[in-house]
């Protein structure tokens, strides 16, 4: 990320229970599974979106190739959120 100019260094993973007490305009899955395997979020959410792409973690090949994976998949889910949240513009 920090080759895009994105600083993720600090972020932490939280457990979707610290969540569930607030209220969201939208939850949004972006992982190919997750609208089938991952439970689903149960807080009160107005919008609930699934955004599937494929999990780079998953890649089998050389480093290079699978550090172009990783790069492919960020680029992909940059390129679809931006449409999406252009959409409210």
């Amino acid at each position: 990320m920090e080759e895009v100019g994105v600083n993720i260094k600090h972020h932490t993973s939280d457990p979707v229970e610290k969540y569930l007490e607030q209220e969201w305009d939208y939850v949004i899955t972006v992982c190919g599974g997750a609208k089938e395997t991952c439970p689903a979020f149960s807080g009160r959410v107005k919008y609930h979106l699934h955004m599937g792409f494929e999990d780079p973690s998953d890649t089998i090949g050389t480093d290079n190739y699978i550090w172009s994976e990783f790069r492919r998949i960020r680029d992909e889910i940059h390129i679809k959120f931006k449409a999406w949240s252009d959409g409210f513009s």
